[in-house]
């Protein structure tokens, strides 16, 4: 079934590729285990709803200016994140094992917020996704089911398979060890933002060449 394939393969892709999303499943699996990162895996069954329904009832580009405002308010608040992550690592201890997840829905929220505030889901939804359900639903919508179902099913086991991996290895850290690696995660979503926020501002569709 080509439909089910490709959600398979654009899942993938999308839930391996760097980004905020999975900075944050890092650093909540190191801080949690993988309960936590669960959570933050799961974040797009929560935030792409509105993003799916909007995109795929409407075709249609986002203005440009929209696009770049998302692009510099959910960099900044990424950035945001990965700083209070840094900081919170140069006193952070090993967890304990069997220890409780902390600040679970907290973290959730955080995952929501910077999902909905990044473009490059939307702009996904509108150049690809959309069309292809469309397309798929134009033949079955079964079609169109599966696709979406696979789609969202790879992307978010793809990532809780991380924060598995993550969540089970972080009790053989050390203390120095597990400082580095949650400061590291703190600096890929500086990175992270900074990489959605720079364009918002500078790049060829950024709000200086907009407002200019």
């Amino acid at each position: 079934m080509r439909e089910l394939l490709l959600g398979v393969s654009l899942g993938l892709g999308a839930g391996l590729s760097p980004g905020p999303l999975l900075s944050l499943v890092i650093s909540a699996s190191l801080r949690g285990g993988f309960l936590a990162g669960l959570r933050i895996a799961c974040v797009p069954f929560l935030s792409d709803l509105p993003v799916v329904l909007l995109t795929t009832t409407v075709i249609g580009a986002l203005p440009e200016t929209l696009v770049a405002a998302l692009s510099v308010v959910g960099g900044l608040y990424v950035i945001f994140l990965g700083i209070t992550t840094i900081r919170d690592a140069r006193r952070a201890d090993t967890p304990a094992a069997g220890g409780r997840p902390p600040g679970g829905a907290r973290e959730v929220l955080h995952g929501v917020a910077v999902n909905l505030l990044n473009p490059h889901a939307w702009l996904f939804w509108i150049a690809v996704g959309a069309p292809a359900f469309t397309a798929a639903w134009g033949r079955a919508p079964a079609l169109a089911v599966a696709f979406v179902c696979a789609f969202y099913l790879v992307l978010v086991g793809s990532k809780a398979a991380l924060a598995c991996l993550i969540g089970v290895g972080r009790h053989r850290l050390g203390p120095r060890a597990y400082r580095l690696l949650l400061g590291g995660s703190g600096l890929l979503l500086v990175a992270a933002g900074a990489a959605l926020a720079v364009p918002g501002i500078f790049g060829p569709a950024g709000l200086l060449r907009l407002t200019a």
